[in-house]
């Protein structure tokens, strides 16, 4: 079979599985599987694949096919420009979440302690020391096995980090010079748990759901990573979050009421609102 043939294979198979996206997945699996990017199929259409390659393909394939995520297929996703290992223990990285890595970055600041909540795959924080200057970040998640994806990632990236297991704050050191950071940011769990079973299936049922359910108003988090942080970020530092499309005024309010100041809700690609931020002050 030439490679083409198995675009075509592969495409037709998705096609018929009634996949969203069935030739934007067949290009994908060719370039992490068989090291064929779009350039690289167009110059080498007419090519055979070797027999081993072919059968990696045709078993990606079936896989794709009951709705597991590409991600878990190829082991990676892209994210900020950066390949992030992935597996059923982490929320795949989304485009969104790289809205709110560039709110970040818009900042412009070198040298600042930034903690990450509900770190994850750690995208966010590793994301952010990429592409900062003299930056210290620490990631914490409740999930051990999240924690093992987190720091696989940051030494095969080459980016040093710290990543914690705790839940939320309760990890960090009690001693209070070590507390203090500039920048705290959180994709945390925010879907509504009646919503979760409307999810597309390779979400509800290949993705962490202690990592997507927000309980009963989505909100839960938000309310405790506010609370809490006060005594984690320094005045005049900055929590950032990532929230659903229809959270913005909620979630600015939970941090208004808080006593943080010039909070902002800033919008993804698409116009939804997709980032709230604010600056952390005593007065209240």
């Amino acid at each position: 079979m030439t490679c083409n043939e198995m675009v075509n294979y592969l495409v037709e198979e998705f096609t018929k599985a009634g996949l969203p996206e069935p030739k934007s997945d067949a290009c994908l699996l060719m370039d992490y599987l068989a090291g064929m990017n779009r350039s690289a199929l167009f110059i080498h259409a007419n090519d055979p694949l070797d027999p081993e390659t072919e059968d990696k393909l045709r078993g990606a394939a079936a896989k794709r096919i009951k709705r597991i995520p590409l991600q878990h297929i190829t082991g990676f996703q892209s994210f900020m420009g950066l390949e992030i290992a992935v597996n059923e223990h982490v929320l795949i990285p989304r485009q969104d979440t790289e809205v709110l890595v560039e709110e970040i970055l818009k900042e412009g600041a070198s040298g600042l302690r930034i903690l990450d909540v509900c770190t994850g795959s750690g995208c966010i924080l590793l994301g952010l020391l990429h592409y900062m200057n003299g930056c210290e970040g620490t990631g914490l998640d409740i999930s051990a096995d999240a924690l093992a994806v987190a720091r696989e990632n940051s030494r095969r990236l080459g980016i040093a980090a710290t990543f914690i297991q705790s839940d939320l704050f309760d990890g960090l050191s009690e001693d209070e010079d070590k507390q203090k950071y500039d920048i705290i940011v959180s994709n945390p769990p925010y879907i509504r748990s009646d919503v979760i079973p409307t999810l597309m299936e390779e979400v509800r049922e290949h993705e962490p759901m202690i990592a997507l359910d927000g309980y009963e108003d989505g909100l839960y988090f938000y309310r405790e990573i506010i609370d809490k942080c006060r005594d984690y970020i320094m005045i005049g530092g900055k929590l950032y979050f990532e929230i659903g499309y229809d959270q913005g005024a909620e979630v600015s309010g939970l941090m208004e009421e808080a006593g943080f100041k010039y909070v902002k809700v800033t919008k993804d690609l698409s116009g939804n609102d997709r980032v709230v931020s604010g600056e952390y002050s005593l007065a209240r």
